[in-house]
């Protein structure tokens, strides 16, 4: 999986904190503050934990399964932190696999999710990632992955448009190729 990532350092967060907080001109022994950069500390390795976590761990609940047709988990939350402003987007992911024999747990897909989700990321990468992932791990004739979120970053400050959502997605082999088949998916996606 490439270079281990070490474990977050918490006391070395809670330090850059404290000097956000007197950068805006906060009372950093204030009540409400006292502990704001412990927490955040624990926030942050809450928040980013998927940075530590090898996906593939999802995978050892594979089983062997005749069956050809779509396999599709629709709507499931995520959370991110975008790495451009360090803000949160949240939203549903739907994910599809055409499987050729092999057949992946149903939560699995869920904690892929997670697993991708929970790191410094761009929706657009979190989308290509899960399906690159899925394509080379399960083998499926083809995966479609849509993510649907609303992106703090543009909600609440720069622009500020709030109820906008964007929306990826990643079609791999049969669902990219096959317009038949895309169209099938991405009906069941949004039923």
């Amino acid at each position: 999986m490439g270079k281990k990532i070490k474990k977050v350092d918490t006391a070395r967060i809670e330090k850059a904190v404290r000097e956000i907080l007197l950068a805006v001109g906060e009372d950093i022994d204030r009540e409400g503050l006292k502990r704001t950069p412990e927490r955040v500390g624990r926030m942050y390795a809450e928040l980013l934990g998927g940075m530590r976590e090898n996906p593939e761990i999802h995978l050892r609940s594979v089983f062997n399964e005749n069956y050809d047709e779509i396999v599709l988990l629709r709507d499931i939350p995520f959370y991110s932190v975008c790495e451009h402003h360090l803000m949160p987007f949240i939203g549903s992911a739907h994910v599809a696999y055409l499987p050729t024999g092999m057949v992946l747990g149903v939560s699995k897909l869920a904690r892929i999710v997670d697993c991708f989700a929970r790191r410094l990321q761009t929706q657009e990468r979190l989308t290509y990632q899960i399906a690159d992932f899925l394509m080379k791990n399960l083998k499926p004739l083809g995966v479609t992955v849509v993510l649907e979120a609303s992106h703090s970053c543009m909600t609440i400050r720069g622009i500020k448009k709030p109820g906008s959502m964007m929306v990826t997605s990643a079609l791999r082999g049969i669902f990219k190729k096959d317009p038949r088949s895309r169209s099938e998916v991405l009906s069941l996606m949004h039923k």
